[in-house]
């Protein structure tokens, strides 16, 4: 990439301006990145400040590059990005290129071919959802970026930002996120006056100034005393003070306005004209910068003036091979000659290192121009250069569409309006192979405008070219969760079905990750594609997959959804088709998983990591470890769920898919929390919510998180966030309503488990309700929402209630339900909530050796807790003595890991123990029933890890009392302490254990 060349230097009156943006290029060099933007009127000098800084960049070493936005001239999108990309490709060397961009590189090909050209070995990116696509091509893009400013500082001016599409103004928000630690300062200059509220940029610029790298400096006008300066450096050193004012004051100091009063002043020779006594000076110019510029204009040949006529239509930038074929008749070497006229008198420029490429000195000299065209003559012009590039592009009209369809668009009265719908819908696909969804639907719209086709009609499109402008519209309008996309998915359909072309049926009917839209209509179209291809075919494979994935996650269809993926792998295994088997074993590991069925879920994931070493489906594969890692946590297998997750975060990270890399870092939170190891579960946790939209299940793990730390405040607006969501679910059914309202039903009353506090739970159990009177609800969701309903129940004390649910949740044992709550755990507090002590102690039991075997440290501490506390309000026989050692065991877990309102409920139940008087059996030596039990276990040989596991405490716990039982029987050693215990008939069960 290269910089502008154009270092001409910035006017007299700007040091403020620069020296804060000589600061922002030093914090840059040192890592600490930058994003000014530079804002004024037009011609205020933002270009000329932006220029002097590169030159200072330049000496201090810096990678300087450029990207211009262009008005109404069918840039292609992300055009300021693209230029320099594109400069840089074609000065790098092969072994730079794919250094620098990495596995990048093929996401950023879509953008620049070029890149193609020198690495064709290039693998194709994968095939993602579109809000996917998009974040995988901008983190990229941020990659290289990053990898480029490692070697040396890089500083990017994006000049005329008030112009750029909003894809380009998407990856500016993007990378303004990641460059806080980058040796990268972005420099981007708007004009003010054009920033409504409405317009792009003032949305972006809200964005951006959250970033702590974002500032903003707004150029004005220049003082009195540097517009004297500045006479005076362009030969006004007589010019009187009465002079200098009246200069100032017409124009208000404005850079472009300046140069272009002085430079007449100066053709004119009138810095010097007398003045009398109080006289007015009359500069005898018109008030507005396009007059002035007009004057300037006027003293070129008409010749000339014809000439930039013409290249101004073309755009702000533009090829003189292509100006020399619009002015057939005019001889090459008398071009030329006014070329360089213009050039002699700044009204154009060379674009540096861009062969016969020029560039206008000002957006505001072209707008002049093109505002002396009568419209007639405008259209007529717009036509010719149309056609013109016809010829030229015969063989690239697809990378030229964008050109192409603005060009018949300006021409759209004296034109064929086919063409502009042929060029629309080119450029439009253009756009979406792109991942520029934005720019994508206003050439579709464009485009059957040109055809006059109701957009939002219901119709059926009359021709293939209409049915082909709405697929484009329908694919543009999902990319940007536009409710709109299935109206027009549905006529195109429509269109092809009655046509005939099932090979567009299909492509409609199995667009990839439908359910993003979370429309329910969208299995009829499969239905409906699925009659029309032949049965046992792959194409009907391919639709029972997406079809099987449909109805059993929207709709809770389970054994409907299963059978429909049972007949596609069925077809794909007959067929030999690996990758379709792949991914419909994914589509059932999903099914199985979201209606709990854990095992057939893990089966299923573990399988396509076994025929993924043949497929490499890096997505599949990611899925796989994502399912593997929610089952064997459900399982309790922590120590697998914590490999399945680190490795899903490596190849997410691969993949570069956002929803994904999102996951994997939800998934490794989850388990680093549910092992206590709070640090490394909140990195995660903030990971993901950086990438994400505060995501409900995100949000769940990190309100648990704060909460047992006793973080109450971060705890409570994670909470609030929570039930907020829920509340909001009630206004429809979609299915991220019916998921997030699933989570708050369960996590609410958890976290008020926690804390004793029982804000929100009235909107916890609205939302438990709303999701079970929901047939579209999953098992997945319906049982948290009964597990939700349960600890309500307990929170309240609310005895009828809990018994109502202890049959649904009766057949839940041995498992960590919901990544949240031993399903152990649940059934005791319900069983002490229902008053049936017994069968809580019972429960409790099963979720003290299922924590201890998993792992849970922190759900294993609660059960401690809960254990006693039941135990305290059965009082039967040796219970007492069992409640002392369980609240020491759950005081000393709560301890390490910092668990304060798990500390403090102890604390006070272990205060109330010591209270009551206790009738416990004596023992000799002052030994307690816990020792016994521990001495009795050392006696019959076990180690400190053996006694753990069987008496479900901690080894460090063991070590504790096996040193006080040798201190109380004065045994030197373990074998001493063996003999002790059946001298003195401690080698039988204690009488009253439990």
């Amino acid at each position: 990439m290269s910089s502008s060349g154009h270092t001409s230097g910035a006017f007299v009156g700007r040091l403020q301006e620069l020296a804060e943006l000589n600061a922002a290029l030093d914090d840059a060099v040192i890592g600490h990145g930058r994003l000014v933007m530079l804002a004024g009127n037009p011609g205020i000098g933002k270009t000329s400040v932006a220029q002097e800084l590169t030159s200072r960049a330049q000496t201090l070493g810096a990678q300087v590059f450029w990207g211009w936005c262009y008005e109404r001239e069918g840039a292609p999108p992300y055009w300021p990005w693209v230029q320099p990309i594109q400069s840089y490709v074609s000065e790098s060397s092969t072994e730079n290129l794919l250094a620098e961009m990495g596995l990048g590189a093929s996401d950023i090909a879509d953008l620049v071919p070029e890149i193609r050209l020198k690495l064709p070995d290039l693998d194709s990116p994968p095939t993602l959802d579109p809000q996917q696509t998009r974040f995988r091509l901008f983190n990229s893009i941020s990659t290289f970026l990053a990898n480029l400013a490692g070697s040396r500082p890089l500083v990017l001016v994006l000049d005329d930002l008030h112009w750029a599409d909003t894809p380009s103004l998407l990856l500016l928000e993007f990378l303004a996120q990641s460059i806080t630690e980058r040796n990268i300062l972005i420099v981007g200059t708007y004009r003010d006056i054009e920033i409504s509220q409405q317009h792009p940029l003032s949305d972006s610029l809200a964005r951006l100034s959250r970033s702590p790298a974002f500032s903003r400096l707004v150029l004005g006008g220049l003082e009195s005393d540097d517009v004297a300066q500045f006479v005076r450096d362009r030969g006004g050193e007589n010019a009187s003070s009465e002079l200098i004012d009246a200069i100032h004051n017409h124009t208000e100091g404005n850079p472009l306005f300046l140069s272009e009063v002085v430079r007449l002043l100066e053709e004119q020779e009138s810095f010097s004209a007398p003045t009398g006594a109080g006289a007015p000076i009359v500069l005898g110019l018109p008030q507005g910068v396009i007059e002035v510029i007009g004057q300037r204009l006027n003293r070129l040949s008409p010749d000339c003036v014809d000439v930039l006529t013409t290249a101004a239509a073309l755009g702000r930038q533009f090829d003189f091979n292509l100006l020399k074929d619009l002015s057939e008749d005019i001889p090459e070497f008398e071009l030329l000659e006014q070329v360089d006229e213009a050039l002699a008198a700044s009204i154009l420029q060379e674009s540096p290192g861009q062969g016969d490429r020029y560039q206008f000195s000002h957006a505001m000299v072209q707008q002049t121009l093109l505002e002396r065209l009568s419209t007639s003559r405008k259209v007529r012009m717009h036509a010719r250069i149309g056609e013109q590039l016809e010829k030229i592009h015969v063989d690239q009209l697809a990378e030229n569409a964008a050109e192409l369809a603005y060009h018949f668009s300006e021409a759209a009265p004296v034109t064929d309006p086919e063409k502009l719908a042929k060029y629309s819908k080119l450029a439009g696909e253009k756009a979406l192979e792109g991942y520029a969804w934005e720019e994508a639907l206003s050439h579709f719209q464009n485009g059957l405008k040109a055809m006059s086709v109701d957009i939002d009609g219901q119709e059926t499109p009359p021709d293939e070219e209409s049915a082909g402008l709405l697929f484009g519209l329908g694919r543009a309008q999902f990319a940007l969760l536009d409710n709109a996309a299935f109206r027009s998915l549905r006529r195109s359909f429509d269109y092809y079905a009655r046509s005939g072309d099932i090979e567009k049926v299909v492509a409609i009917a199995e667009l990839p990750d439908y359910s993003a839209t979370r429309d329910i209509a969208l299995d009829q179209l499969i239905t409906q594609a699925l009659a029309l291809v032949p049965p046992g075919s792959l194409q009907a494979a391919r639709l029972l997959s997406r079809l099987g994935q449909i109805i059993g996650l929207q709709e809770g269809a389970f054994d409907e959804a299963i059978e429909a993926l049972n007949q596609a792998l069925e077809i794909s295994q007959r067929e030999g088709d690996k990758g379709l088997e792949v991914q419909t074993l994914v589509a059932i590991t999903s099914v199985c998983s979201n209606h709990m069925y854990y095992d057939e879920a893990l089966a299923n994931g573990l399988k396509v990591l076994e025929l993924n070493q043949h497929v490499h489906d890096l997505r599949s594969e990611v899925a796989a470890h994502y399912f593997a890692v929610t089952v064997m946590i459900e399982n309790g297998d922590l120590g697998g769920a914590k490999r399945h997750a680190s490795e899903m975060l490596g190849k997410t990270e691969r993949l570069g898919d956002r929803f994904w890399l999102e996951s994997a870092y939800w998934k490794n939170e989850m388990s680093f929390r549910l092992a206590g190891e709070w640090d490394d579960a909140r990195v995660f946790g903030h990971l993901a919510l950086d990438i994400g939209s505060r995501p409900s299940n995100i949000i769940s793990g990190l309100a648990l998180l704060e909460h047992e730390v006793g973080n109450s405040q971060v705890g409570d607006e994670h909470v609030e966030y929570l039930a907020k969501t829920a509340r909001e679910g009630s206004a429809g059914a979609r299915q991220l309503d019916l998921a997030s309202s699933a989570r708050a039903a369960l996590i609410v009353p958890i976290a008020a488990s926690i804390t004793g506090s029982s804000n929100h739970l009235a909107s916890a159990k609205e939302a438990a309700k709303r999701i079970l009177e929901n047939p579209q609800s999953t098992a997945l969701w319906t049982g948290q929402s009964h597990a939700g309903l349960a600890l309500i129940a307990v929170c309240t004390g609310d005895k009828e209630s809990a018994a109502n649910e202890y049959p649904f949740l009766k057949g839940w044992r041995s498992s960590l339900r919901f990544f949240s709550i031993s399903s152990d755990r649940l059934l005791g507090l319900v069983s002490r909530t229902m008053g049936e002590t017994d069968q809580a102690a019972t429960h409790f039991e099963d979720a003290l050796s299922f924590c201890q075997k998993g792992g849970y440290r922190p759900e294993l501490a609660w059960a401690y807790h809960d254990y006693a506390k039941t135990l305290m309000e059965r009082n039967a026989a040796g219970d007492s003595t069992r409640v002392i050692s369980l609240l020491d065991e759950c005081l000393a877990i709560a301890t390490e890991l910092g668990m304060e309102p798990l500390l403090t409920q102890a604390s006070i139940l272990q205060a109330q123990t010591t209270a009551q008087p206790t009738q416990e059996p004596a023992y000799p030596d002052g030994l307690t029933q816990r020792e016994v039990e521990v001495i009795r276990l050392v006696a019959e040989g076990k180690t400190d890890r053996g006694i753990a596991e069987e008496l479900i405490i901690s080894p460090n716990t063991v070590s504790n009392h096996v040193r006080s039982i040798l201190g109380k029987t004065n045994s030197a050693n373990r074998t001493e302490a063996a003999a002790y215990a059946v001298q003195n008939d401690l080698t039988s069960d204690p009488e009253g254990q439990q």
